[in-house]
């Protein structure tokens, strides 16, 4: 069972939608949580159920822990709450990760410390971010 962190607006609906669908085509459950407790609202328009609040989040029983980028991502996650449960999720070994844009946030929580990690970077400044956050930056699809 893994939960997905969507903006409740502004996700980016195939950041979440294919690989939501493919982790369910191999048997694992996928839920989501949000920074609001109702329907979240993609980038195109299209929906997604909200299962828990950040805070929320039933850590005890998930296996992972994923943020999905777009553009709401930074203004509505980009915050404590989210920081908190991700440093919780790795004390408790739950895997953790993030697309697109939302390394950033992993960065900021301070669960990236001396990794190596990958992210959007059509700003120029995934670099100078990771730098100030102790994250070494690999210019990759994948890390």
């Amino acid at each position: 069972k893994v939960v997905f962190i969507i903006a409740n607006e502004g996700f980016q609906h195939v950041e979440f939608n294919v690989p939501k669908k493919l982790l369910e085509q191999s048997g694992i459950t996928v839920q989501t949580a949000s920074n609001r407790l109702a329907p979240a609202i993609a980038k195109d328009g299209s929906t997604a159920h909200v299962n828990y609040l950040i805070k929320n989040i039933p850590l005890d029983n998930i296996d992972g822990l994923f943020i999905v980028g777009g553009p709401g991502t930074m203004e509505n996650l980009n915050n404590s709450e989210t920081y908190k449960i991700l440093k919780e999720a790795i004390q408790k070994k739950i895997k953790i990760g993030a697309i697109c844009i939302a390394p950033r946030i992993l960065a900021a929580a301070g669960v990236l410390d001396n990794k190596q990690a990958t992210g959007w970077n059509g700003d120029n400044e995934l670099g100078n971010i990771f730098k100030q956050h102790n994250v070494f930056y690999k210019a990759q699809d994948v890390v």
